[in-house]
């Protein structure tokens, strides 16, 4: 999420030159879609409700202050609430074989959320075999996750809030307007704050479109027919990817490792490891200890990172994402080292 009044003179006419009419595109990320006004009391249907942001910081977990306003207001980037899915070969006509795509397996079901798409859009709140889920995207923290659509144990959607927290994401639901945490899934601001809620998270994997249509070919991916007007050819973010520039300042900014370095977090109890993405590329199974717990860590040919708790054999969801991300987060966080 970008707003005018943090942006240098020198990404502004950057993104300008790169995309062809910086204004336009500006317009067209930014635009506001109303949410949907379904409101229901009846058990499993879903409590969306055209809702204010929550307001009320008792309890909060964060500051008032320390909230940024990434964009123009709530819903400033839409939520995709009505996602349409396609074929591979129908994908395969727009997508190319090195295009990132964040993956779901989840009753017995293979969906393929294309990055070009979540650039725009950042949460589809979508629905397999009848479970309500979220899928979401931060481009500025490079983090993907996904989350049972529930909020004190009523279903109901998500979208974005317009604002910003060490440069993550934040979201709000449609059943209260309680503010969320992307990375963390926590409740940061209103009644699921002070009940001190977290999402649900389910497993998400990041890969590219080469490697996922080759071991998953009744797969279907999610469409650009998404109801809005959008050049999902383009990137909207410039050399973000790449640079060393935040465009929103974080708390204590952990340099250990480039800061764009992509890792995944691992957290056991009070533990916290972050796994740099290029130790995998030597090898597919690594082996580790985390707190008390020894655990691995093994990559499977469609490029999902499987963590295992080997004492328990409880499987651990990581988080990908980029480090400077992961330590905001985790300031406590060790940094795995190859020693062999």
């Amino acid at each position: 999420m970008i707003i005018k009044n943090f942006l240098s003179k020198k990404f502004i006419i950057t993104t300008f030159i790169l995309l062809g009419g910086g204004i336009i595109l500006f317009n067209q990320i930014f635009s506001r879609s109303s949410p949907s006004e379904f409101q229901s009391t009846n058990p499993g249907e879903t409590v969306v409700r055209d809702i204010e942001l929550q307001n009320d910081f008792t309890g909060a977990k964060v500051k008032k202050e320390d909230l940024l306003q990434g964009c123009t207001g709530q819903d400033c980037i839409p939520s995709i609430d009505d996602p349409k899915f396609e074929s591979i070969n129908e994908a395969d006509n727009w997508l190319e074989d090195t295009d990132t795509v964040f993956a779901i397996d989840y009753k017995n079901e293979q969906r393929a959320y294309p990055q070009r798409i979540m650039n725009w859009h950042e949460i589809v709140n979508d629905e397999v075999q009848g479970e309500p889920i979220a899928v979401t995207f931060c481009p500025l923290c490079g983090s993907a996750l996904a989350f049972e659509r529930k909020v004190n144990e009523v279903i109901t959607e998500f979208g974005v809030s317009g604002k910003l927290h060490d440069s993550d994401l934040v979201m709000y639901d449609r059943f209260e307007g309680n503010l969320w945490q992307q990375i963390t899934g926590e409740g940061i601001v209103g009644p699921a704050a002070r009940r001190n809620e977290t999402l649900k998270q389910i497993h998400i994997s990041t890969t590219n479109w080469q490697t996922w249509k080759k071991e998953n070919l009744n797969g279907v991916i999610l469409s650009r027919e998404t109801g809005f007007s959008r050049n999902y050819d383009a990137y909207p973010y410039g050399t973000y990817e790449q640079d060393d520039e935040l465009y929103f300042g974080v708390k204590n900014l952990n340099k250990k490792l480039q800061i764009k370095t992509v890792v995944y977090g691992v957290s056991i109890n009070d533990a916290r490891k972050a796994y740099p993405e290029t130790i995998f590329e030597k090898d597919s199974v690594i082996t580790d200890t985390l707190g008390n717990a020894n655990i691995k860590l093994e990559k499977t040919r469609s490029g999902k990172i499987i963590v295992t708790n080997l004492n328990t054999g409880e499987d651990i969801i990581p988080i990908r994402l980029f480090w400077f991300a992961w330590a905001t987060f985790n300031p406590d966080t060790l940094i795995y080292e190859n020693t062999n």
